[in-house]
């Protein structure tokens, strides 16, 4: 589908006057285009990472400064939660 401005514009969810630079619990959810499932597999109800879903968990764990509270890599997206150390 090609990009359409009127269409897919994109506001942001950031709250105003707030400081994301301060000590804080972050959520982040990242899906592939397309939810297209290039990270892995569920077998027998596990994931199964494929070496795109290792480089993502190594380039999660690689973030400076910051302490992983939770992360899950999905076929096609993963989430993770940080907190600054």
């Amino acid at each position: 589908m090609p990009y359409d401005p009127y269409k897919h514009h994109r506001h942001s969810i950031r709250l105003r006057n707030y400081d994301y630079s301060r000590a804080g619990a972050y959520f982040v959810t990242m899906c592939v285009q397309g939810r297209q499932r290039i990270f892995g597999e569920i077998i027998d109800g596990k994931m199964k990472t494929n070496r795109l879903g290792e480089i993502v968990t190594e380039c999660w764990n690689d973030i400076p400064n910051v302490q992983t509270d939770a992360f899950v890599v999905m076929p096609d997206h993963f989430h993770g939660r940080r907190g600054n150390s």
